[in-house]
């Protein structure tokens, strides 16, 4: 199993300070992480697109190209791109062209994104979200088999016999699907054969089993080899255990707080949280120890191939998430290979 880390470079008012970090800033922090999860001989890092003023990031493949200069080895994806108000031609080739720059190490994680906000930004129709997405990812896995291509559909012009170019440095780009849990995800993209990550923000991770499983009978009814499961997890990794929880706390009840405005979510206690993150059991927050061993259990249990933390919610300070960074490759990496064969890029 591979380890890995996923952001959105979370901008929002620090909780503690009140200060909020400018975005040159955050994307500088952003590649010095990067290329110190490189360094460790962790496998994946991952980029969120978000519209919105408390991220850095709306364009993951400028950032990630950034990356891919001061990087030797490490994955470099998305996380996600929201295909449904993308071009999948314009896009296609931003990553490709990231593919070249990294000599391979390029990952196009496709899905609909936890917010809407790009919708009315590209003039997007909320009521088409099914069948954009749909639309949008036939289209992209056609690119990515088929030059020339021949093309017709609802919502972009038709494509007559066109070249699309750069071509990936490979014969294929990486093209995975991400989910927060839906089954009918799991299916389509077993049926496909795409890799699959399951986006885990809140609740018990072992959850996630039965859709795992979905995922690879469908990718074997469909004659499919080669599928490859992805988990998200949120949390945060100190020396100390009770100092991991204590720090990640304000952080992640800013991002609850943010999410029960937005979307009406249920503000949590701190009771919650501690029940929570009790031995690391929904929220991934302690020592290297505590937070290793929840990775293999989980990662055991539902047959994963990679898992990827994400330890900066709400703009965590730089040289914590740093510390939590260098734990996770220095300490917990070598655990989760000695247990399940986990391996660098």
């Amino acid at each position: 199993m591979e380890l890995g880390i996923y952001s959105f470079a979370d901008r929002h008012p620090d909780p503690v300070t009140g200060d909020q970090v400018p975005v040159a800033e955050a994307l500088a922090n952003t590649l010095e992480r990067i290329r110190l999860a490189d360094e460790l001989g962790l496998s994946f890092y991952g980029l969120g697109e978000h519209h919105l003023d408390n991220y850095a990031i709306s364009s993951p493949t400028t950032v990630l190209a950034a990356a891919a200069a001061v990087t030797n080895r490490i994955t470099l994806s998305s996380a996600v791109t929201v295909l449904s108000t993308e071009d999948p031609v314009r896009l296609y080739q931003q990553f490709t062209t990231l593919d070249q720059l990294s000599r391979g190490r390029a990952e196009l994680l496709a899905g609909r994104g936890s917010f809407t906000e790009s919708f009315p930004l590209f003039g997007a129709s909320l009521n088409d979200y099914d069948e954009l997405f749909e639309e949008k990812l036939a289209l992209l896995l056609r690119l990515d088999r088929e030059d020339p291509i021949t093309w017709s559909g609802r919502f972009r012009p038709p494509l007559e016999n066109a070249h699309v170019v750069p071509r990936p440095y490979g014969d294929h780009l990486r093209i995975s699907v991400g989910t927060g849990g839906n089954p009918q995800s799991s299916v389509r993209a077993g049926l496909l054969g795409l890799p699959v990550v399951y986006a885990v923000i809140g609740g018990e991770p072992e959850r996630f089993a039965p859709l795992v499983d979905l995922y690879r009978r469908a990718g074997e009814a469909g004659g499919q080899t080669g599928l490859h499961v992805t988990m998200g997890a949120v949390g945060f990794i100190a020396r100390n255990s009770q100092d991991a929880k204590n720090t990640f706390y304000p952080y992640w009840l800013q991002t609850m707080k943010y999410g029960a405005q937005a979307r009406g979510w249920t503000v949590p206690s701190r009771a919650d949280y501690d029940a929570y993150t009790h031995n690391a059991q929904a929220i991934f927050a302690g020592s290297p120890d505590e937070v290793a061993e929840r990775l293999i259990t989980v990662g055991r249990l539902v047959g994963a191939d990679r898992y990827a933390m994400q330890m900066d919610w709400s703009g965590v300070p730089h040289k914590d998430v740093m510390a939590a960074i260098e734990l996770l490759g220095t300490e917990i990496l070598p655990q989760v290979k000695a247990e399940l064969g986990a391996r660098s890029s």
